[in-house]
């Protein structure tokens, strides 16, 4: 019974006996302080590197909006009457002063014809009359009696001309007219709309942004714009913000105005624009990427003597594939792009390539 014990002993024992000398074989291999390097410095991290500059940066806010003429006003007669000439196209471009319509104004001549009759003969007879009072011969009352009656007609002179004026219907303003919609010999009425004209040299571009905006200085600002009928870049400046907020949209109107050269743009079209807040020459930007997100705030893992530090940053704004920040670093700083996982503060990279 003992001697079965002690031959199970030794079969336990000595494969514990032969695996023990092997480790202690190898610990006896192993190069002094090999183990203490990995654990304190371990393999460097290889990563991609960025180095801060300045670019130049526009901030812009996104809207739509519609194209408004510079000038736009329905042309309606100030008269009633037979008309006797129509003297424009539809769609022609006229300038300022042009006639357009006339209604028949033969009563008017007539009657102005009898005035400036009655003018001439009260005419000589104030002026002899003027003669007499200077001699004595006349009284004061009766010079000025005919001094009113020649008085009277030259301002009866004066309305008929008005009248015969406003049976000419002219352009205000230089523009293009739309359609005619009375025809020759047709009885005009004072409400009828004869066409319309449209001021479309200039353009005005009138677009709603959120009422966070409303207390900048957007008068001057630079606004690009598209339409559906062309990819063009068409650029206008910003002249008038609207005096209050509206309370349904709580959005603020603001209006542009831009050229038309060639007449490319007509009133109505529907704008895509981006109306451009700021422009800085100076901004530094960085991958996206790089900043890490914590709980206190966002942060960059910055390069110095080849070792990895983590540094506070405020950010700004964002393009597709950089952002702006705005305190933490400097231009010539080295940040880290990849890695950003293994990286720990003070542990030492290796810059596999730098931006």
């Amino acid at each position: 019974m003992k001697n079965k014990f002690v031959g199970n002993l030794l079969k336990i024992g000595i494969p514990v006996l032969l695996i023990g000398a092997l480790v202690v074989g190898r610990l006896m291999n192993t190069p002094s302080g090999e183990s203490v390097k990995e654990n304190k410095s371990g393999t460097l991290i290889p990563v991609n590197a960025f180095v801060v500059k300045p670019f130049k940066l526009s901030s812009d806010i996104q809207a739509v909006g519609t194209l408004l003429p510079n000038e736009e006003v329905d042309l309606v007669a100030e008269t009633t009457g037979k008309i006797i000439g129509i003297y424009f196209e539809e769609g022609q471009h006229v300038e300022k002063g042009a006639l357009l319509l006339k209604v028949d104004d033969a009563d008017l001549q007539a009657q102005l014809k009898r005035a400036l009759f009655q003018q001439k003969l009260l005419s000589e007879k104030l002026e002899r009359q003027r003669i007499l009072f200077e001699k004595d011969a006349v009284s004061r009352e009766e010079f000025d009696q005919v001094q009113t009656d020649y008085n009277l007609i030259e301002a009866d002179i004066s309305l008929l001309k008005v009248k015969i004026d406003k049976t000419e219907l002219r352009a205000p303003f230089s523009g293009t007219l739309g359609f005619r919609n009375v025809s020759l010999g047709a009885y005009l009425q004072p409400s009828t709309i004869v066409t319309r004209l449209v001021d479309d040299k200039l353009l005005k571009v009138e677009f709603s942004v959120p009422e966070k905006y409303a207390g900048k200085a957007l008068v001057g600002s630079t606004v690009q714009f598209t339409t559906e009928s062309s990819n063009k870049k068409f650029n206008a400046t910003v002249y008038a913000v609207d005096s209050k907020v509206d309370s349904d949209t709580r959005t603020i109107a603001i209006r542009a105005r831009c050229e038309n050269p060639g007449r490319l743009l007509a009133p109505g079209m529907f704008a895509r624009l981006n109306l451009i807040t700021r422009v800085s020459n100076h901004a530094l930007l960085i991958p996206t990427q790089s900043v890490v997100p914590e709980m206190e705030g966002k942060k960059v893992w910055r390069l110095n003597s080849g070792k990895a530090h983590s540094i506070i940053v405020e950010t700004g704004q964002r393009t597709e594939n950089k952002i702006e920040v705005t305190s933490g670093l400097s231009v010539g700083d080295t940040i880290l792009v990849t890695g950003l996982m293994q990286v720990k503060e003070g542990i030492a990279v290796k810059p596999e390539s730098i931006e």
